[in-house]
């Protein structure tokens, strides 16, 4: 024992890189014994220097193992250093730049050592969630007019680039090529140097869960104007799918918030902010989990839902159309009958839409309101259309509430009905008043997605846009942005990350939707939905590091696994894990950030 002991206090040499010394000067080398702790490295390494500056950011880097050495008071025999070691000394803060949603690059100082989780907090702090405001804006932000451009060019909407500028941006092909976007997610457990990130790479700044979490316009005209922005964008690149009509008010839209940015200076907009929580609440995801219907149901009267229907059924082997049927809707089901006169008896068919998906198929201008219903089966999913004559909107709103397991008591029911109408009736024509037909100012390569643009010409598509523009001219510019925001949240496709994998038993690749409620088995053959499963009907979830492969099982004994084929498995894992988060968030202001839950949540093994 003293043998050892005498072994380990004998002396040698550590060689470490002071970066402030140069890229030409030599590794320092220093004489250590294996008790002696961290932070006295660190000061053999300052006194040798001879330079007279504030070191208290700088850490330590082990090169060969990619982990920092931050916990001053390891010994290096505990932290496993070794005479073989190439240390650096380095500062933790680096340059890094930054791409924001609007396309602008920034290059601020982030934090190298933290988890890129704590690294993104901090950035955000900067940009944006600091509560004291000074003359409109965050207090750190009126320090200067050089900041306070900064700001403006941060909260409010930029001009489009150049058509052949759009022309040369990536845009998505398939649903494959989804996959390996969202393969690239950095981990949020680890630090930007221990993922290979150096000093002035460029990473891009995304909202990653489709949940936001406290937007209130009157604090988060930088958060708002950017998720605007990536909204804008997915539209543009076709990253997600919307009708022509869709598309137009989208157009209109865009048009209204560029005119309005560029008329107003950034403090008159964030003036008359205060009234608009109750235009934000009516964004749909910051709705999931607020509303609980079950406190209010002795006091409440549940409202009817029946009407003559038409439903079709594509899959069925007949060559009849849509056939029309007596429709009820109760909980969470569609019972249909032959007749109203029937509604008494035994229904034809009842169709529970539990985690079922649901998108509107709808042309206004030609009074066509269908939705379409993928409907969970032990099979698969089957495919139902249901053509509505009258209450499209009552019908709609309570479908995308019964996919969520809720029913028409919910107290979110009026809401949806008065966004869906209000949806509808923007892409109605105005007749009340003579629309400008043309506008030299306009660029529609900036307003509408390419496949617009192979569909018809500018000429065509400018008096279009106008005529949706008239629906929306009278919004305030953070209305418009909400409305924008609103109107992308109720597209089918919205907020769905796709990741190949290879389900358990399987011979082919698959694709995974994750959204913030669900996942989603998506044929790659023909590109439809096989299944949907809902976290809230999850029990619990796994992953086998050794094997990657994650295993989740649902109520029912239901039971899946699945392996990545092109995304590290941390990175689905991550997905998951963060929304179940999220879901465990209240809206209260005095709801503190719980990040070892997260971690907990989405780090697996790494966490502990």
């Amino acid at each position: 024992i003293l043998g050892s002991l005498c072994c380990r206090m004998a002396a040698w040499d550590l060689t470490v890189t002071v970066e402030d010394l140069g890229p030409d000067a030599p590794p320092i080398q220093i004489s250590v014994t294996s008790e002696l702790h961290i932070g006295g490295v660190i000061l053999k390494l300052v006194e040798k220097t001879n330079l007279k500056k504030d070191w208290s950011d700088h850490a330590l880097w082990w090169e060969q193992k990619q982990q920092w050495l931050l916990r001053t008071g390891w010994t290096l025999d505990k932290c496993g250093v070794h005479a073989d070691a190439r240390l650096v000394f380095t500062p933790q803060h680096k340059p890094l730049r930054l791409g924001l949603p609007n396309g602008v690059t920034l290059k601020m100082r982030a934090c190298f050592s933290s988890s890129a989780f704590r690294t993104v907090m901090g950035i955000c702090r900067v940009l944006s969630s600091v509560q004291a405001l000074y003359d409109g804006m965050p207090a750190h932000f009126a320090d200067s007019p050089k900041t306070e451009a900064v700001y403006k060019m941060l909260s409010v909407s930029l001009p489009s680039p150049a058509p052949e500028a759009i022309a040369k941006l990536y845009r998505p092909a398939s649903v494959v090529d989804k996959t390996h976007i969202h393969t690239r997610w950095l981990n949020s457990s680890r630090s930007l140097m221990q993922q290979g990130i150096r000093e002035n790479d460029k990473l891009w700044l995304r909202f990653k869960y489709y949940t936001f979490h406290d937007m209130d316009p009157k604090y988060d005209a930088v958060r708002l104007t950017q998720l605007y922005e990536q909204a804008r964008w997915a539209i543009l690149l076709e990253d997600i799918d919307c009708t022509e009509e869709e598309m137009m008010l989208f157009g209109a839209l865009q048009y209204h918030i560029g005119k309005l940015s560029l008329s107003q200076d950034m403090v008159s907009s964030c003036q008359g902010m205060d009234d608009l929580e109750s235009a934000l609440k009516s964004l749909e995801v910051k709705m999931v989990g607020d509303s609980n219907s079950t406190d209010t149901l002795e006091n409440m009267t549940a409202p009817e839902l029946n009407d003559y229907l038409k439903i079709f059924r594509p899959k069925r082997l007949t060559l009849k159309g849509y056939k029309q049927y007596w429709c009820k809707f109760q909980d969470t089901s569609i019972s249909y009958y032959k007749s109203s006169e029937d509604r008494y008896g035994e229904p034809i068919q009842q169709l529970n839409l539990k985690g079922c998906e649901v998108a509107p198929d709808v042309s206004v201008a030609g009074q066509k309101f269908c939705i379409r219903l993928l409907i969970p089966a032990p099979e698969g999913m089957n495919e139902i259309y249901l053509r509505c004559e009258n209450q499209y909107s009552q019908w709609m709103a309570a479908c995308k509430l019964a996919s969520k397991g809720l029913m028409l008591l919910d107290s979110s029911y009026q809401n949806e009905v008065k966004n869906i109408q209000t949806f509808l009736a923007m892409q109605r024509s105005n007749s009340a008043g003579p629309a400008a037909q043309t506008d030299e100012s306009i660029n529609t390569h900036s307003l509408v997605s390419p496949r617009y643009h192979k569909k018809y010409k500018p000429k065509q598509l400018t008096p279009r846009i106008l005529e949706a523009y008239q629906n929306v001219a009278q919004l305030s510019l953070t209305s418009a942005i909400l409305k924008f925001l609103q109107i992308w949240q109720a597209l089918p496709d919205f907020g769905i990350s796709y990741f190949m994998v290879r389900f358990k038993g399987s011979r082919k690749d698959e694709v995974l939707g994750i959204t913030n409620n669900r996942l989603i088995r998506i044929d790659l053959g023909i590109g439809d939905v096989v299944k949907t499963w809902r976290y809230n009907n999850m029990r619990q979830w796994n992953v086998n590091w050794d094997i990657r492969q994650v295993a989740i099982e649902f109520d029912g004994n239901i039971n899946i696994a699945f392996t990545c084929v092109n995304a590290d498995c941390k990175v689905v894992h991550e997905y998951i894990g963060g929304y179940i988060f999220m879901s465990t968030r209240s809206r209260q202001q005095s709801d503190t950030l719980n990040e070892e839950l997260f971690h907990k949540l989405t780090g697996g093994h790494e966490a502990l």
